[in-house]
């Protein structure tokens, strides 16, 4: 046990799981919310936990009797057919981000069934992992019938929504350069609405038009409106957007409506928010840094290379825990021509031993 990684605090909780399986690093995490009156792990956590034992083969969790602590001694990624109720304390997103990383990695091909929230304004909606994580999977080699079905939406507070993500492992990754950030060129996305009139999707993509106009010509958003049975529990609309470049860059940002919200308040603050985005730079956005340099440390013992606009406090964290469990560290480069960062590791040459060489 002499290799035990030891963590405090709830935060980072399931990128350090990631982390943890993915090195085959037992790992102990303490001091959960220690000093809140309500101390330990939440549900979702717990349910997270469960998540992680149904994907994996000989995990071993044990929780503290208060809660506040738990050590986790992975196993294998054995993937298969799974079915996941992720309830409504967290959307999807926050059950389904960690998987995209343990996917490519399975024993046999990922074809997981989640049940619940499909878009909340806490975590990235179930669209923008659809149309940015999954395309990035792709450049590092995982391509193989790589897909997202969101079959039924749910929104907040009470769900009802449906996605099937399946994914086939791969032996290993391609390393990747991306570094050219091109012009943006286009911007698509998806307004979509549930259990309220199919015109608010309309007017969704009347405000965002009304603002993005201004810079760009060629703007496409889709409408998508839910009835009935397809349409979850609770009435609710978002707004998710990509920006393209010519050279394959995505950049997202989103916004679901919050209590009080009319539609063109949430058109206008995601297109706010996609402005910010394209204006920090970069050739990947925030939400998809920390998986792009978890790939670039899994991926073949040669250099990679991307460009990113801003560091986020989450990546910054995200890079200390790589080093602790891969011992991969960044070169991080400023770049003042353009105010991004050049960030720069030499892989791992991590294979995936239950895949067999063809």
């Amino acid at each position: 046990m002499s290799n035990l990684l030891k963590f405090e605090g709830y935060k980072y909780f399931r990128h350090r799981l990631i982390l943890a399986t993915l090195s085959g690093k037992p790992v102990r995490i303490e001091k959960i919310r220690s000093d809140d009156e309500n101390p330990g792990l939440r549900d979702f956590e717990v349910k997270f936990l469960n998540l992680l034992e149904k994907v994996t083969n000989g995990s071993v969790v044990e929780i503290s009797y208060t809660g506040t602590s738990i050590l986790y001694r992975p196993g294998a990624i054995e993937g298969g057919r799974i079915q996941h109720d992720c309830g409504i304390d967290r959307s999807i997103s926050y059950y389904l981000e960690p998987m995209i990383a343990l996917a490519p990695f399975s024993k046999k091909p990922f074809v997981l069934t989640m049940e619940g929230i499909t878009t909340d304004h806490i975590d990235p909606s179930v669209d923008v992992i659809r149309t940015v994580l999954l395309p990035q999977l792709r450049r590092f080699g995982v391509d193989q019938n790589l897909e997202l079905k969101i079959t039924k939406r749910g929104a907040a507070p009470l769900g009802g929504g449906e996605v099937i993500f399946s994914c086939m492992p791969v032996r290993q990754l391609k390393p990747i350069q991306f570094t050219e950030e091109g012009r943006i060129k286009r911007i698509r996305g998806i307004a979509y609405c549930t259990r309220v009139s199919p015109q608010t999707a309309n007017r969704l993509v009347e405000s965002a038009r009304s603002l993005l106009n201004r810079y760009i010509p060629d703007i496409y958003i889709y409408t998508d409106v839910y009835k009935g049975a397809e349409s979850g529990k609770s009435p609710g609309f978002a707004l998710s957007l990509v920006a393209e470049s010519n050279t394959d860059v995505l950049l997202s940002a989103e916004k679901a409506a919050e209590a009080g919200q009319t539609p063109e308040d949430v058109g206008v603050l995601a297109s706010k928010l996609l402005l910010n985005e394209i204006r920090k730079g970069g050739c990947i956005d925030s939400t998809s840094q920390w998986l792009n340099l978890l790939l670039m440390v899994l991926a073949p013992e040669d250099v990679g290379k991307i460009r990113i606009g801003e560091l986020s406090a989450f990546t910054i964290q995200f890079l200390r825990d790589l080093k602790a469990f891969f011992g991969v560290s960044f070169k991080v480069q400023p770049d003042a021509s353009n105010d991004t960062i050049l960030m720069t590791c030499v892989g791992v040459g991590y294979v995936n031993h239950n895949k067999k060489t063809t």
